[in-house]
């Protein structure tokens, strides 16, 4: 029982220098995770410029917390840098969509397969959005284009039929962004057919105005 003072001693270091990189990357990715919600906010702002500075200072930041984890992949894999990892997935896939460019993949952005594919399917809500604020302008081309963009990423997301344990809540996301699009089909099918009603209804009115009503001519 001599060596008991060798092994605790081990076992702090050990701990210490893990208890270490782990308070060195976690506020790197709660930072990570804002500059992600920022980019996303201002690309619907249609401020890509500033997007695209806030996604790069994102990347800075999950690539430091790949650094300083480095020695420590079960800490690497305890959730926190994957969480980081789908927002700044959602942050670039949704730049993409938006602006209607191919997509980075995994590799572009520095990110695990179970982080990036959730991302894409969080990204669904922003492309909602987007559709919405469109709607509200009256752009319907725009919007049954970026329909069809989501319709096609749940295809891609209902394709990778496999364990949470793999894809670490994938159903879960593919299934809330069946909800997104349906809710969305809803609402763009709503607003065409009140705004063909209501081009309908000025054409009667605009006829009415130039021809007259019957019954007062006969009067």
């Amino acid at each position: 029982m001599a060596n008991l003072d060798a092994l605790r001693a081990g076992a702090q270091a050990a701990f210490a220098a893990m208890n270490a990189a782990r308070e060195t990357a976690l506020p790197k990715s709660r930072v990570a995770v804002r500059h992600c919600a920022n980019a996303i906010r201002a690309i619907h702002r249609d401020d890509e410029a500033g997007a695209q500075a806030l996604i790069e200072q994102a990347r800075a930041l999950i690539d430091a917390m790949r650094a300083d984890l480095r020695e420590y992949q079960n800490i690497y894999f305890a959730g926190f840098v994957e969480d980081a990892q789908k927002e700044f997935a959602e942050a670039g896939i949704t730049v993409a969509l938006i602006r209607g460019r191919d997509l980075p993949t995994p590799d572009d952005l520095g990110v695990e397969w179970a982080a990036y594919l959730n991302g894409m399917g969080e990204a669904v809500g922003e492309l909602r959005r987007h559709v919405l604020d469109l709607l509200r302008q009256g752009r319907f081309t725009e919007c049954e284009a970026l329909l069809g963009t989501m319709d096609e990423v749940f295809g891609v997301l209902t394709a990778l039929d496999f364990p949470d344990a793999i894809t670490n809540g994938l159903r879960r996301t593919t299934d809330n962004a069946r909800g997104i699009i349906e809710r969305t089909r809803g609402d763009l099918t709503s607003a065409a057919l009140g705004a063909h009603l209501s081009a309908q209804l000025s054409q009667v009115a605009e006829l009415l105005r130039h021809d007259g009503h019957p019954a007062e001519e006969q009067r």
